[in-house]
């Protein structure tokens, strides 16, 4: 690792960790990914999956801390479970699933309560439907080009200092992304891109599809009424609302972490696999902390994708939820939380119960 590498993979960890662990709240990002940077996922073939868990490691390493951290993750409302029945006076039930937009084998099919919660449902609701129609989507999101690429004389590089673009370029380099390809690309769509896994990306590429798109293609084969809670510009909107500069230090980092990056999504799918999503972030902060990150970016990343979605969402399951037996199934980390989806139907006047 050259000294650029270093200094920047020392100084943004902590953010880039944030930022890739909440990539997988961005349903929008499996859509995407595979048609923004399809060379790069095609060139990935048969990459094998080499990632290890955090967990494991700190288990090894430091036991103590990984208490500490499980303790933090005890106080986390709802930091538990992924499928949570959810009921009120005059409706049937309906249940809310946590899932993963990735395709990685072990998450890719719901939990024996979870069949039996969606054979019953007679609504399926993922988080948007467009996913299920590339071409329509990637043509309603050309009517926003502004939320995908620079649209005036910027380039990504042109945003960076000569230390940050050594990093990207060297980055772009080792996945075999040519850099002129992207220059124009928003920092927040390159950064989806080169987070995931290399065999993530070959997965993508020959079209397996992720949990959420196969619920949905199911129930349309069903006959099931299918419906979604945002759009993809909605999500783009948001993530377009934040600071620039926060965008392209999460981008730098990621690329400055390399393949550490591959033991941050298995550690995910690891505590998915455990149900422990209320870990997800004290385990990040503490194996990869960063000294530099005030927290302030990140707070505003965590209001606008994450808290401000999950009001909207809980607005928008609420005519489903009232009808009853329906199935919501979203991105596993809008579940936990004083602001968690849990937390909100909860407000709104739902029992909502862990289904083991």
């Amino acid at each position: 690792m050259n000294r650029s590498l270093a200094i920047a993979a020392d100084k943004a960890s902590g953010l880039s960790l944030k930022l890739i662990a909440a990539v997988n709240v961005l349903f929008l990002v499996s859509f995407l990914v595979i048609t923004l940077v399809a060379a790069g996922a095609a060139g990935a073939g048969e990459a094998k999956c080499t990632g290890t868990s955090l967990v494991d490691e700190l288990a090894q390493t430091d036991p103590a801390a990984l208490e500490r951290i499980r303790a933090e993750a005890a106080r986390t409302p709802n930091g538990q479970g992924l499928l949570w029945k959810v009921a009120k006076e005059g409706s049937e039930p309906s249940f809310l699933f946590g899932t993963m937009h990735i395709t990685d084998p072990r998450v890719v099919n719901l939990t024996p309560a979870a069949e039996k919660a969606f054979a019953d449902a007679e609504t399926v609701v993922i988080e948007t439907t467009e996913v299920l129609d590339q071409a329509s989507a990637m043509a309603a999101m050309m009517q926003r080009p502004d939320l995908m690429m620079f649209t005036d004389d910027s380039t990504i590089f042109s945003l960076m200092s000569p230390e940050e673009e050594a990093v990207v370029r060297e980055g772009l380099q080792r996945r075999g992304i040519p850099p002129a390809s992207i220059q124009k690309m928003k920092p927040w769509m390159l950064a989806a891109a080169v987070a995931l896994p290399a065999c993530e990306m070959a997965r993508k590429a020959a079209g397996e599809p992720f949990l959420d798109i196969r619920l949905a293609e199911d129930a349309k084969k069903e006959g099931k009424t299918l419906a979604g809670l945002e759009t993809l510009v909605g999500q783009l909107d948001a993530m377009a609302s934040l600071p620039m500069d926060f965008h392209v230090k999460g981008l730098v980092a990621t690329l400055a972490l390399g393949p550490r990056m591959d033991d941050v999504f298995e550690t995910m799918i690891v505590l998915y696999d455990r149900e422990e999503t209320g870990m997800i972030w004290p385990l990040f902060e503490t194996v990869l902390p960063s000294p530099d990150d005030d927290g302030s970016g990140y707070a505003a990343f965590e209001e606008a994708m994450i808290n401000t979605r999950n009001r909207t969402m809980a607005d928008n399951a609420d005519p489903y939820l009232a009808d009853g037996r329906a199935f919501i199934a979203v991105g596993a980390l809008h579940l936990p939380g004083e602001d968690g989806l849990v937390a909100l139907l909860r407000e709104r006047g739902y029992r909502v119960s862990r289904v083991d």
